[in-house]
């Protein structure tokens, strides 16, 4: 039986649940805890790597984390070089996923529809309001979205509207910039701001951690909440579809939005077929990816799916490990594949 080596954080719902799918299957699991440094793994074992926790919400030292993060990473690629043991997704596959630029460049190479970015991803990033709403004045594009290029869990992510002409517009984000000290806070809540006031020092602060910015699309709704689709996707089986509703732009849950299972949704054959499609091409994107959260639309008319981003750590549905605690299993079985099949 091969062992398990889970990096992780003990305790968390990642860990206790994983850990639960190993012991009912009789798998050996060791949680290797994110704060024991250097990394040493029995060889011959089977790594999934749990995202850490940020222990602060300034979004100003957001990407100090994210690159020790990067740090942490690389160290694990190059230990699995020396050493006989087998990762569910390479290091290297998290780094391309959580880094929304290349995952979107790659994607993008490959023909597949993704929210489409207001400048190419080579272009110089937009530094502030005044470059931003000049560049969606000229491609008539009046509601986007901002998120930082490594940034998780809604911090830093705004969608912005405005109306050329009628200095009418309208900003969505959890961020809010404390008067005392000038910091960046994620505060884990929506806020609307609609004040010229409020709105550019915002703007002007979020572009600056490095941002990509997309078309804000409008979505499909069901009874009356626009939502978008969380698909999880294991070794090119579609393992749970769930949908995020809400009535802001924002859909993660954490905000207070509402959770369905996609079948209550009614979705035709057709449409499921695209999104099962759509997320298989979009797998076999990145070598040494075997599991990933995706994050799709439905355009509002046509019902097109598209890619919003993937996220290499995105296995975490609350309404599976509560019931079946299927996600977690099919990992567990992934683990005891001989190496062969693991390659392939």
């Amino acid at each position: 039986m091969i062992p398990v080596i889970l990096v992780g954080i003990p305790e968390t719902k990642r860990a206790v649940y994983f850990q639960k799918a190993a012991a009912q299957t009789g798998v050996p699991c060791l949680l290797w805890d994110w704060a024991q440094r250097p990394f040493r793994f029995p060889t011959g074992g089977f790594v999934k790597i749990d995202p850490p926790l940020w222990a602060s919400c300034n979004l100003d030292e957001m990407n100090v984390c994210i690159r020790r993060y990067q740090k942490d990473l690389a160290a694990l690629a190059r230990l699995s070089e020396e050493n006989d043991f087998q990762f569910l997704n390479h290091p290297n596959a998290i780094w391309d996923l959580l880094d929304k630029r290349r995952c979107k460049m790659r994607l993008l190479q490959a023909d597949l529809p993704i929210t489409e970015p207001l400048t190419a991803f080579e272009e110089a990033p937009l530094l502030d309001a005044e470059q931003l709403m000049a560049k969606m004045a000229a491609r008539r594009i009046f509601q986007v979205f901002i998120k930082p290029v490594c940034g998780s869990g809604a911090a830093g992510v705004t969608a912005f509207r405005f109306q050329p002409g009628k200095s009418k517009m309208a900003l969505y984000t959890c961020a809010v910039l404390e008067t005392s000290s000038g910091q960046l806070v994620n505060t884990k809540r929506l806020r609307r701001f609609s004040q010229a006031r409020q709105v550019f020092p915002l703007l002007n602060h979020i572009l600056k951690l490095d941002c990509i910015v997309e078309r804000w699309y409008a979505k499909t709704e069901y009874h009356g909440l626009s939502y978008d689709l969380r698909a999880v996707m294991q070794d090119g089986h579609l393992d749970f579809l769930l949908a995020r509703l809400s009535k802001g732009p924002i859909t993660n849950l954490h905000l207070n939005n509402q959770s369905l299972s996609a079948t209550a949704l009614n979705l035709s054959p057709p449409v499921l077929d695209s999104i099962l499609e759509l997320c298989q091409k979009a797998m076999d994107c990145f070598p040494g990816l075997r599991s990933a959260g995706i994050d799709l639309l439905l355009e509002k008319k046509s019902q097109k799916p598209r890619i919003i981003e993937m996220n290499g750590q995105g296995d975490l549905i609350h309404q599976d490990i509560y019931q079946e605690n299927s996600i977690y299993r099919h990992q567990i079985a992934l683990s005891q594949q001989p190496k062969e099949e693991m390659k392939k």
